[in-house]
C-alpha cells in the first residue's frame, strides 16, 4: 500500500512539477497554469520517453522526468505555493483529488473487466507500454491483429515512463492509467467557471461551489468513472481536448494571454498522439480559428502567433508520425488504423453506415430494434449490467446522465437566444461537427453506438454547463436531477462494479462455486478473466489487502464528503 501511495504522489509531482517553472512565467491565473502544467509536464514526459526509444538511450534516463521535477518544485515552490492557496488553485486540488480517490477506489473493487463488448484493449495497450521500456520487436501484433502503428503512442510512453520510475507490474499500470484518465476533470473545472454566469471573478463563492459540483457530478456520471478505471487511452485525450477548447475561447477573449493560442494548438497535437479521435477537434476548431479571425487576417501579430501555433504542433505531431513515416512507411503508418481497414469498400456504402452510426449514437438502443444475443448469459446481474452499460457509454444523451441531458438541453435553449452570433456558430459547430465526424470516422457498422469512441469530450462539456448553471434551475428541477443521478450511480456504477467485483454472487448467492460463477457471464467478460489468466496480470483488487466492504465504505465517505462540500462555501474576502 505504501509504494501504491509513492507512485501516486511521484505522479502528481511529475505532472506538476515537470513543466512548473515554464507555466508559472505565463500570463495566466492560478487555475488556467494548473492545467497548463499539467499539459507541458505530459508533454515533457513525452517527449523524453521517446527520444530515450528511438535513440535506444539507457532505460535510466527516465528517472530525468523525476529528477527534474523534483528539482524543479524545490526551486520554484513559493510560487506553486501561491497557486495552490487562491481560492480557484486550492478548490481545483481539492475537487480532484476527490475526483480521483474514487476513481482509484472504483479500480479497486474490479477482479476482472466487464461491460459490454469492451474485450482486448486494457491488455493491449498494457502490451504497447511494455514494448516501449522493453523494445519488442516492431512487426508485433497487439492483442493479435493491431500493429504499432494502429495506434498513437502519447499515453503509452508516458505510462512506461512512470512505471519505469515506479514498479512495472499491471496494478501499478492501473493505477498510472487511471490517473492520468481522472486529469480530464481539470480542464473541465476551468470550463464550468468559463460557463458560470455569475459576474467576472475567479474567486467568486458561487462558482467556486460550481467546481465542488462538477466534481460530485463526475464522481457519479457513468461514462467518466467507468472509462476512468478501464486501462485505455480515450479519457487521456479527452483531458487534451477539453484543454484545447478552453484555451481556444481564452485565445479569443479581449485580454488574451499571449500563450493562448500556443497552448490550444499544443493540446491538439498531443491529443492526436494520444488517440485519433481527437481529429474531428482539431478539424473543427483550426476552421473556427481561421473564421473568427477572418477580420483580423491582415494583422502581422495575428498571422505570427497563427504560425507559430501551427509550427509548434506540427513539430510536436512529427515526433511520431514523421518517425513512424521513415520506418514503416505512409501506407502503414496512415491507414492501419481500425478506422480505416474496418471501413467500407465504397463512399456510398461508408457514408450509409456513417448516417446509421449517427442515428444509433443518438437514439438509445431501446427505443430501437437490437440484436442483443451476443450478450446472452446466465446472469440475471450480467444481463442487466450490459444492457445499461450499452446505454450510459454508447448514447450521447444518456451518457451525460438519464435526467441532466434534458436539463442541459433547456438551458442552452434558455442561453441560445441571449449569446452573441459568433458564440452560437461556434457551439453549434463545435458539438454538431465533432459529433458528425466523429461518428462518421468510425469504418465499422456499430448499432449500439459511438459515444465512448470519439464523443467523450462532448459530454463532459455537457456536465461542466450542468455544474455551471445549476444555481439558476428550480427547486423541482434540482431534485429531479438528483434523482436521476442516484438512478444513475445505482445502475451506471453500482451494478457495473457488483459485476466486475463478482461481489453481488459472492454476497447474494454464497453457495455458489467460482467456476459457476464466472462461466454465468457473456463471452466477452469470459474472454477479459480469461487473459488476466493467461499473462498472469495481477489487477490493483488482487494486492490491495483493503476488505472489498471497506473500500465501498471509503468510497461512500469519499461521495458524502463531496457532496457536503457543496453545501459549504465561504464567502471570499
Amino acid at each position: 500500500m505504501i509504494e501504491i501511495l509513492g507512485t501516486v504522489l511521484l505522479f502528481f509531482g511529475c505532472v506538476i512539477g515537470l513543466a512548473w517553472p515554464l507555466a508559472a512565467k505565463l500570463a495566466l491565473d492560478p487555475g488556467e497554469k494548473l492545467v497548463a502544467t499539467v499539459v507541458l509536464s505530459l508533454v515533457g514526459s513525452w517527449l523524453i520517453g521517446w527520444v530515450v526509444y528511438v535513440m535506444a538511450l539507457p532505460a535510466l534516463l527516465l528517472w530525468t522526468v523525476p529528477t527534474l521535477a523534483t528539482l524543479n518544485l524545490a526551486l520554484s515552490y513559493r510560487s506553486l505555493g501561491r497557486t495552490l492557496r487562491s481560492p480557484i488553485g486550492t478548490e481545483m486540488a481539492v475537487a480532484h483529488s476527490l475526483v480521483t480517490a474514487t476513481s482509484i477506489g472504483w479500480l479497486a473493487l474490479i477482479v476482472s473487466y466487464s461491460g459490454g463488448d469492451w474485450i482486448g484493449d486494457w491488455f493491449g495497450h498494457w502490451d504497447r507500454a511494455r514494448f516501449f521500456l522493453e523494445r519488442w520487436p516492431r512487426d508485433i501484433l497487439f492483442t493479435g491483429f493491431d500493429p504499432l502503428t494502429s495506434r498513437p503512442p502519447l499515453a503509452n510512453v508516458v505510462t512506461g515512463v512512470f512505471l519505469r520510475v515506479s514498479r512495472l507490474d499491471f496494478a501499478h499500470y492501473q493505477i498510472v492509467t487511471t490517473l492520468l484518465n481522472a486529469l480530464a476533470f481539470l480542464p473541465a473545472a476551468l470550463l464550468v467557471r468559463r460557463f458560470h454566469p455569475a459576474p467576472e471573478k475567479t474567486d467568486a463563492p458561487d462558482r467556486i461551489r460550481a467546481v465542488r459540483l462538477l466534481a460530485v457530478l463526475f464522481m457519479v456520471n457513468s461514462l467518466f468513472v467507468q472509462n476512468s478505471t478501464y486501462a485505455w487511452t480515450k479519457l487521456m485525450a479527452a483531458f487534451f481536448v477539453l484543454a484545447a477548447v478552453y484555451f481556444f475561447l481564452r485565445a479569443h477573449d479581449p485580454d488574451a494571454p499571449p500563450s493562448a493560442g500556443l497552448l490550444c494548438a499544443t493540446c491538439l497535437a498531443a491529443g492526436t498522439l494520444t488517440h485519433y479521435s481527437t481529429g474531428p477537434f482539431v478539424v473543427v476548431l483550426v476552421i473556427a480559428w481561421l473564421a473568427m479571425g477572418a477580420g483580423r487576417w491582415r494583422e502581422k501579430r495575428w498571422r505570427n502567433e497563427t504560425l507559430v501555433a501551427a509550427a509548434t504542433g506540427a513539430v510536436l505531431l512529427a515526433t511520431w508520425f514523421g518517425w513512424a513515416v521513415a520506418v514503416f512507411g505512409w501506407q502503414r503508418t496512415l491507414f492501419s488504423n481500425p478506422s480505416v481497414t474496418d471501413g467500407a469498400p465504397t463512399v456510398a456504402e461508408h457514408l450509409w453506415r456513417a448516417g446509421l452510426n449517427i442515428r444509433d449514437t443518438l437514439v438509445p438502443h431501446f427505443l430501437r430494434s437490437v440484436d442483443f444475443s451476443p450478450f446472452s448469459q446466465r446472469s440475471t446481474w450480467g444481463t442487466w449490467r450490459d444492457w445499461s452499460f450499452l446505454v450510459y457509454q454508447r448514447n450521447l444523451f444518456i451518457a451525460i446522465g438519464s435526467v441532466a441531458w434534458i436539463a442541459i438541453l433547456v438551458t442552452i435553449w434558455r442561453l441560445w437566444h441571449g449569446a452573441a452570433t459568433r458564440a452560437r456558430w461556434f457551439w453549434l459547430s463545435l458539438i454538431v461537427g465533432t459529433v458528425a465526424l466523429g461518428v462518421a470516422a468510425h469504418g465499422p457498422r456499430d448499432p449500439w453506438g459511438n459515444t465512448h469512441i470519439g464523443e467523450q469530450p462532448v459530454v463532459l462539456i455537457g456536465v461542466a454547463l450542468l455544474a455551471a448553471h445549476w444555481s439558476r434551475l428550480t427547486p423541482p428541477w434540482r431534485r429531479f436531477l438528483i434523482a436521476g443521478a442516484a438512478c444513475d450511480f445505482v445502475v451506471g456504477l453500482a451494478l457495473h462494479f457488483g459485476v466486475q467485483s463478482y461481489l453481488l454472487d459472492r454476497w447474494l448467492s454464497p453457495g455458489r462455486s467460482a467456476e459457476d460463477i464466472f462461466t454465468s457471464y457473456s463471452k466477452f467478460a469470459a474472454f477479459n478473466l480469461h487473459w488476466k489468466s493467461r499473462i498472469k496480470a495481477d489487477f490493483f483488487s488482487d494486492i490491495l489487502p483493503a476488505h472489498p466492504a471497506l473500500v465501498i465504505a471509503l468510497l461512500g465517505a469519499l461521495l458524502f464528503l463531496a457532496f457536503y462540500r457543496t453545501t459549504e462555501v465561504k464567502n471570499s474576502p
